[in-house]
């Protein structure tokens, strides 16, 4: 569980996207596009947060924690591995699905674009792991779950993430004064689980 499969990547120019406490984009960013489609699984650490962008695009966004969870055989017993740590945003027809469908501390699936984003700001770095979501869904292992059409339609290139994904300032990691990333408190359960196949006990906050 959690693990995320790359292949090949392409860098993209830099370009300013930091925060001020003003809320204005300063300082660099740098975003790293991964070409291949990769799915995760975990448990939704913040609230989905909805918005609709200027350019009337609608959008949800929350953060994911992915855990796992591996033997040790000289203690013969199952130990915590790392967690990661993604933002994920799904748009259009996605995004309204969303917003009604999942919420915080839930187990999900999530499968779409890897994007990272390298800020700098004041001499501090640090690196945002985003994935624009092509499919969402709860993860039937941890529970159950009713599904519900909204829509007959075939799916468009109008469902698809925006080419160069969010280019308004709401979709970068969140403000704080000094431009760093910045996230409300995680507080994600344990799932009930045989031990062999639980996740792992996330921790308190998350990393930013």
């Amino acid at each position: 569980m959690g693990a995320i499969r790359v292949w090949r990547v392409r860098i993209a120019p830099s370009s300013s996207r930091g925060r001020t406490a003003a809320g204005r984009a300063t300082g660099k960013r740098r975003r790293t596009d991964m070409t291949d489609i990769i799915t995760i699984t975990g448990n939704i650490a913040t609230p989905p947060e909805h918005k609709v962008l200027p350019s009337g695009i609608p959008v949800t966004r929350f953060r994911v924690a992915s855990g796992t969870r591996k033997f040790d055989r000289d203690a013969n017993r199952w130990v915590d591995g790392p967690t990661n740590w993604y933002s994920v945003s799904a748009y259009r027809t996605l995004a309204d699905n969303a917003r009604n469908s999942l919420q915080k501390g839930e187990r999900v699936i999530v499968t779409g674009r890897l994007r990272l984003r390298a800020w700098e700001n004041d001499g501090k770095k640090g690196m945002e792991a985003e994935i624009d979501a092509d499919a969402l869904g709860h993860d039937l292992l941890f529970g159950t779950s009713t599904y519900r059409r909204t829509s007959t339609r075939t799916p468009s290139a109008q469902d698809e993430p925006p080419a160069d994904g969010v280019q308004e300032a709401w979709a970068l990691p969140g403000a704080s004064a000094d431009g760093e990333p910045s996230w409300p408190k995680a507080d994600v359960p344990t799932q009930p689980a045989p031990e062999a196949e639980r996740i792992s006990e996330l921790a308190d906050s998350a990393p930013f």
